[in-house]
């Protein structure tokens, strides 16, 4: 296990690296800088400005001294909100995002991985089709329309929660369903599909051919191995969710880091952007090094190398 976390913490410098490297340069590609505005300002101001931020340095010496500053974990001050650091920005937004997508998450395996055990046992039974048919709409309505339909009905045929806002459990539960759904129908489908091949599996076979209770089957030999592709999920997943999404927080107005996704690259805010950029590298990456390790606990056949 040390090597494998040691081998791993290797790979993620030079993964985090790499990221930097090849988003410094598109950004620097892309037509437009963080100096550009609707309305043109005095040459002489945008000069101070380039001087101000560096802008106005060779390509070298911009990438050595931003690749510097990460290094030392300072991510310098936003180009659009400039009273904010890049750290300040994200040790605001990301708890609330962090809070968001851990609800979410929750929401999603409390109704996914049942629903996908259910639709296994009770294969081409109308359970199995009921519960798919809404895994498949799961997957394919975008979140604005899910978190349409919620506010119609939760707002304002039934006010039983706020449109939006944060501050109170409450204001967590709606954004939490509309942004888990897609999650949960995922997870349904990869334990339904987890539990068909395992269910076929010649020990299952003989724990039944023991006596032991269709429940006892299930949960005690079958499930373990059967949510081996629903981690494999989590990884990306996790990161994905965590960091927030944009068009849910956009929409219940949750001060997260979803939005500041899109003003960044949006408003062409290096800084900033660079910043969530290599924090969903290493949210990513993390993800992924805890899903390895879980395999060997969901499944002792898988040795870490």
């Amino acid at each position: 296990m040390i090597r494998f976390l040691v081998s791993r913490g290797v790979w993620l410098v030079i993964t985090l690296w790499a990221v930097f490297t090849v988003s410094f340069c598109l950004m620097r590609a892309v037509p437009g800088g963080p100096l550009d505005r609707e309305r043109r300002l005095d040459p002489q101001i945008e000069r101070n400005l380039a001087a101000r931020y560096h802008l106005d340095d060779p390509f070298w010496k911009q990438y050595s001294r931003e690749l510097g500053n990460v290094i030392r974990f300072d991510l310098g001050y936003s180009y659009r909100m400039a009273d904010f650091t890049v750290n300040e920005i994200i040790a605001q937004g990301l708890p609330v995002s962090a809070a968001l997508g851990g609800a979410a998450m929750l929401f999603a395996l409390l109704l996914g991985i049942p629903a996908g055990i259910v639709s296994a046992v009770r294969r081409n039974g109308p359970a199995d089709r009921i519960l798919m048919t809404a895994a498949t709409l799961g997957i394919a309505l975008p979140n604005f329309v899910i978190a349409g339909f919620a506010i119609i009905l939760f707002v304002f045929l039934v006010p039983i929660f706020p449109a939006a806002g944060w501050g109170t459990p409450a204001h967590i539960v709606l954004p939490a369903l509309c942004l888990g759904a897609p999650y949960a129908a995922y997870i349904a489908r990869l334990t339904r599909t987890g539990m068909l091949d395992v269910l076929r599996a010649d020990y299952i076979r003989t724990a039944r051919a023991k006596g032991l209770s269709p429940a006892a089957v299930i949960f005690r030999h079958a499930l373990r191995t059967a949510l081996t592709p629903v981690v494999s999920f989590m990884g990306p997943a996790v990161a994905g969710i965590v960091t927030g999404s944009p068009v849910v927080e956009k929409i219940f107005a949750i001060p997260g880091l979803g939005v500041h996704f899109v003003e960044a690259a949006i408003q062409r805010d290096y800084t900033l952007a660079m910043g969530l950029v290599l924090l969903f590298t290493l949210l990513l990456y993390g993800a992924n090094v805890l899903v390895d390790a879980a395999y060997v606990l969901l499944d002792p056949r898988v040795k870490l190398r």
